[in-house]
């Protein structure tokens, strides 16, 4: 596997844990396997290495500096959502094709194999299944991918500051609607049992509590 950080100071115990995750898949099993963080900060990937513990904007970030270590850009996007949680995305591209790793209190919001031909299509097979715990469709806008190869020199990957300046910058990016308000009135509420299923092994604490 060659092996470029692009800038990511990682130490020796770091990059010998990196080669075990060897393509995005095993990035999402890890991620996967770690608990929710559903404490209000945002700690580096370094972090979510030594505490295997990890909220949805820390778990997109680890994804991305994963991907990064393995050469793909550290790309992430941003969903914006109405009476819900925002969720964080790491993208990746395979040719021509977008796939994404996440981290979600929900089942349905984490990994999508690279098989959609843009990123308005990834975006989209995440909208039926972008529920609050009312079941309530709650996804209404995204960002254009953004490259954190620019706070290299903040060393975003490995520091112990918190990376609140990263989803201050995300959010301030023009996000592209995916329906309309009228479209918006007339979503039906997701059926129970993909309730269920979506938060199958959620942290409860973890949870946005929607009006």
């Amino acid at each position: 596997m060659k092996e470029i950080t692009q800038g990511i100071r990682w130490n020796n115990e770091e990059k010998e844990f990196l080669k075990g995750l060897s393509d995005p898949w095993t990035i999402q099993e890890f991620l996967d396997s770690i608990a929710y963080n559903p404490d209000y900060e945002c700690r580096s990937p370094r972090w979510v290495i030594r505490k295997k513990s990890a909220h949805c904007f820390e778990g997109a970030l680890f994804a991305a500096a994963a991907l990064d270590f393995l050469g793909h850009k550290p790309l992430i996007v941003d969903m914006k959502a109405h009476n819900d949680d925002d969720h964080v995305i790491a993208v990746f591209r395979e040719g021509r094709f977008w796939g994404a790793v996440a981290k979600s209190n929900f089942t349905s919001l984490r990994y999508r194999e690279p098989v959609y031909r843009s990123l308005r299509e990834l975006i989209m097979s995440y909208f039926d299944f972008f529920f609050n715990t009312k079941g309530e469709k709650s996804l209404r806008s995204y960002s254009r991918p953004f490259d954190l190869t620019v706070y290299n020199k903040r060393n975003w990957a490995t520091t112990d500051e918190d990376l609140e300046y990263i989803g201050d910058k995300i959010e301030s990016l023009y996000h592209y609607p995916v329906i309309t308000d009228a479209q918006a009135k007339n979503l039906k509420i997701a059926g129970s049992y993909m309730l269920e299923a979506g938060l199958l092994g959620s942290n409860e604490a973890g949870l946005y509590k929607p009006s």
